[in-house]
């Protein structure tokens, strides 16, 4: 919830949100963002301490791509 407010304190377009079915099963949150404003949110983010587990990107078929970390 903090990378959240961070985030959209910066004019992004972040949510907090459970974590999709098909990558964990476990009840956790996750931040979902506009692809394009990855670079920038993980920059923001980490500049104030707040680093992401893993980095995942929805492609058009629907799947899942693990794009960082």
């Amino acid at each position: 919830m903090k990378a959240e407010k961070l985030l959209k304190g910066d004019g992004l377009n972040a949510r907090v949100m459970p974590v999709p079915r098909q990558l964990s099963s476990d009840c956790g949150l996750a931040l979902a963002l506009p692809f394009e404003d990855v670079a920038s949110a993980s920059a923001r983010l980490s500049g104030e301490g707040v680093e992401p587990e893993e980095i995942w990107k929805l492609a058009a078929s629907g799947d899942y791509e693990r794009v960082g970390l």
